[in-house]
């Protein structure tokens, strides 16, 4: 194909004249969305191990790449919007500690209820089930969710750091028993140092409107990570062995066995509820950056992204990744001019040139890692911040704190979550408090239907140890 007909066939495909940019502005754009991405390229092989899977680095960075490729460039072509997917930090975290770590899955069958959920949601978005959830979960509920789940990222970056520890020799009183606490840790070691310099090196670049600050400041650590004495990270033997495909396709729908109807359905839910908000805020975020809303503040033709979202969502649970979902720091790219679905597909072509140096992410401590995950953690709360006022349905948009209907239904979700390592249990405490705080105060008229049926299973799932007497 010439130049010109190259030309020719970009402009038809992603209208960029019409759109107001050209190839060079998109590349630029694509790139800096890569550059600000690329963290997750070390980030989430970290994070799906830290639930005791026991994974081969390398191939979850594969993996992650792959995914990441594909899928951005299939939103790109498809929806022909500037919105990038890769695994979604939040729901690895559900993997890695809940699925695997507290509930005992394996590895494969974690990744099984991650290709459920992204089934459902797709049937949801093709039925038009996903925007009716949407407007009848309360916009505090949904912010509760989003901010509880950032307090469990900044959670495990503090501990990834070293930062805080958890002690279990404190006795409560009674001869036979113990109970645990959280402490600082005592700031006197390199590992702890290096997570600092990282840090430090996060904030001061984002000060500075640094683009790729998280990328650059996982970087910075990981070379003062080889410096420092004490073994703090160790270079991989093989650095350029070149992409493993090893997990492609290891997923397993075993967990209903293991987790029984009641607990798989509502893991399912959990996980439904994490991809539904944080899809909508990152679509209508960088909606709003790029122009594409309209004036009613809506997304024209938002089935097509959510659609291509929820099938990421499979293609991250069937390739290993977990699951994968549009990327808020996709307005990086806008921010540099990018308008079109162009520039995604440079994004994704980007980490599919990454593939050959995957071996690399072995080189990454986790300690270098942790600051990404604190700044990430803090970033996800900043939906506290909302405006003032309703949305087109008479949902507040802030949190009134003074309001129990409000304050108790939202802190129970974000503080659960951190406290009990399980984002379910935050979810469920919320819908649960909700719905029985309205009925309380003579306001059972106000809720849905639907929210009923979703507190009424996760009561279920809470009594199920007294009902049941259940071993999970």
């Amino acid at each position: 194909m010439s130049s010109v007909d190259a030309g020719g066939f970009l402009e038809k495909q992603f209208k960029l004249s019409k759109l107001g940019t050209n190839l060079q502005t998109e590349f630029i754009a694509g790139l800096t969305t890569f550059m600000v991405m690329a963290y997750i390229i070390f980030v989430n092989p970290n994070t799906l191990n830290m639930g005791g899977g026991g994974l081969d680095i390398k191939q979850v960075a594969t993996v992650t790449c792959l995914v990441a490729g594909v899928m951005s460039i299939a939103m790109g072509l498809y929806t022909n919007r500037a919105v990038a997917i890769a695994p979604g930090l939040g729901i690895n975290a559900i993997v890695a500690y809940t699925l695997v770590g507290a509930m005992g899955l394996s590895f494969p069958e974690a990744m099984g209820v991650v290709v459920t959920e992204g089934i459902i949601v797709t049937l949801f978005v093709l039925t038009g089930v996903r925007k009716y959830v949407l407007e009848v979960v309360p916009l505090v509920l949904k912010k509760a969710i989003g901010v509880g789940i950032g307090l469990f990222i900044l959670f495990l970056g503090l501990k990834n750091a070293g930062i805080i520890v958890f002690h279990t020799d404190v006795f409560d009183g009674s001869e036979s028993s113990t109970v645990g606490r959280l402490d600082l840790a005592p700031l006197n070691t390199w590992s702890i140092f290096v997570a600092m310099v990282g840090l430090l090196a996060i904030i001061l670049l984002m000060a500075r409107n640094v683009k790729a600050a998280i990328f650059w400041g996982m970087i910075i650590a990981t070379i003062v990570a080889y410096i420092v004495p004490g073994n703090v990270a160790t270079f991989p033997s093989d650095p350029f062995a070149g992409p493993d495909f090893g997990l492609i396709g290891d997923f397993s729908f075993g967990y209903w066995g293991n987790l029984g109807a009641l607990t798989s359905i509502l893991v399912v839910l959990s996980l439904l509820m994490t991809d539904f908000f944080d899809t909508m805020g990152t679509l209508i975020a960088v909606g709003g950056q790029a122009g594409y809303l309209d004036e009613n503040g809506e997304l024209p033709d938002s089935e097509k992204p959510l659609l291509v979202d929820s099938l990421a969502a499979v293609a991250g649970g069937a390739m290993s990744a977990s699951s994968a979902t549009s990327y808020i720091e996709s307005t990086a790219g806008v921010s540099v001019g990018g308008r079109s679905g162009l520039t995604v597909v440079f994004t994704g072509l980007l980490f599919l040139v990454a593939l050959p140096f995957v071996a690399l992410v072995g080189a990454v401590p986790s300690v270098a890692t942790a600051p990404a995950l604190i700044v990430v953690g803090l970033l996800m709360m900043s939906t506290l911040a909302e405006d003032e006022g309703t949305d087109k349905f008479g949902n507040k948009k802030n949190i009134d704190w003074s309001n129990m209907e409000d304050a108790f239904p939202v802190a129970l979700t974000m503080l659960i979550m951190p406290f009990t390592f399980n984002i379910t249990y935050g979810v469920g405490a919320g819908f649960v408090s909700y719905v029985l705080i309205k009925i309380a105060r003579g306001k059972a008229k106000d809720v849905n239907p639907a929210l009923y049926i979703i507190a009424a299973a996760f009561l279920l799932y809470f009594l199920r140890w007294a009902l049941f007497d259940a071993q999970f």
